[in-house]
């Protein structure tokens, strides 16, 4: 008799266990689905039924490949096969992100997990899938409102320049004026002569090729266009963002000293967000002379290994203010009276995009000295 009681107990202990497993798995916000080792559906909870947009009814006994797009549903019963002769796990037990195939046809990233039970009639595998869907729209959002506000950054510096970028055209156009009413004046004559009537007109043609480059290089720079990664020389990329960074400081007498390697290969990048970088770090160290005697940038470039490159910024001025020494790209800090404060901060993030690193130094003879490294051919500092 009392072994029958202890039955009986183990039979409702067990039965406890199974209602409350059936609650959980009920109630779970996340996807689950039991396979047998066929790939047949055994189990689906209710988010499944709401994730993939059938009934349980729909959905057990028919292979798992119903939830899935092609080209994963035709190749399913191949991984599974492949599992039973070989026993090597490629998902179990580790977790990946897959493509979901609801009842419309509409799929949706999610996050699958598998486990695995041996049962006396075979094996039954557990899916848990969350999906993500929400997820990727927040960070395909946000990083469009990291491309708005790059812009927004170029679009300030360019604000900042607009004297100079006046006074740089300005230069050049007046130039082409006086070299047409000289050869006008040559035309005028009774017997004009041809050589100097063709050295102004290529004098002036020279002028306006440098007008044109002059703009051209700030539509480049200026233009919203989508991320597009090329292989550029790194040297190139240096010295236009810094020829756009002289615009309107040619009265401030400062030396930018140029030292670099020849040598260095391509490097995998976005052209015009690398230009950001450098015209963001050298505006900064142009301003920062104001009240200051001798003025020196020195703009180097070389190779930190077989597979990186490094761009070195340092200048003789004042230094990094107190204030923003200690973490000089926390985003919204300035020392100008009129700055975003936002430079440095997209600066960082780009480098970051771009799977490489930058950090500011404080040299022991004064200035302020800012580096970044990238990865060649786009493999990712470490």
């Amino acid at each position: 008799m009392a072994k029958s009681g202890g039955s009986a107990t183990v039979i409702a202990v067990a039965r406890e266990r199974e209602e409350r497993l059936r609650s959980i798995t009920q109630t779970a916000p996340d996807a689950i689905v039991v396979i047998d080792e066929a790939g047949i559906i055994d189990t689906v909870n209710p988010a499944a039924e709401r994730l993939f947009g059938y009934s349980g009814d729909e959905l057990v006994g028919e292979n798992v490949r119903i939830l899935m797009p092609s080209p994963h549903r035709e190749a399913h019963d191949a991984h599974l096969a492949r599992y039973r002769e070989t026993g090597e796990k490629r998902v179990i037990g580790i977790g990946r992100v897959v493509v979901g195939r609801r009842k419309d046809g509409t799929t949706f990233p999610a996050r699958l997990a598998i486990g695995e039970i041996e049962l006396e009639q075979g094996r039954l595998f557990t899916g848990f899938l969350h999906d993500i869907t929400e997820r990727e729209d927040i960070q395909r959002r946000a990083g469009i409102l990291q491309q708005e506000l790059m812009h927004a950054s170029r679009l300030s510096a360019m604000g900042e320049m607009a004297s100079g970028i006046a006074h740089e055209l300005n230069q050049p156009l007046t130039a082409i004026m006086n070299y047409a009413r000289a050869a006008r004046r040559h035309l005028d004559r009774t017997e004009p002569d041809p050589a100097p009537i063709s050295d102004l007109v290529d004098k002036a043609g020279h002028q306006a090729e440098r007008a044109a480059e002059i703009i051209k290089r700030l539509r480049r720079f200026i233009k919203k266009d989508e991320i597009e990664r090329r292989l550029e020389p790194i040297n190139t990329v240096v010295e236009e963002a810094a020829a756009l960074a002289l615009i309107g400081a040619s009265d401030r007498n400062i030396e930018l000293i140029f030292s670099l390697d020849d040598a260095l290969p391509p490097v995998l990048m976005d052209r015009i967000e690398v230009q950001q970088v450098v015209l963001n770090i050298l505006r900064n160290a142009i301003e920062a002379f104001e009240g200051t005697g001798e003025r020196k940038i020195h703009v180097s470039t070389r190779a930190t290994g077989p597979h990186r490159v490094e761009v070195d910024i340092r200048d003789n001025g004042p230094g990094l203010a107190p204030h923003v020494a200690d973490d000089p790209f926390r985003p919204f800090q300035t020392t100008k009276a009129d700055g975003m404060g936002i430079g440095l901060a997209i600066s960082r993030t780009i480098i970051d995009a771009h799977g490489g690193r930058l950090w500011a130094e404080s040299p022991p003879e004064g200035g302020a000295q800012f580096r970044f490294s990238l990865p060649v051919g786009g493999e990712s500092d470490g």
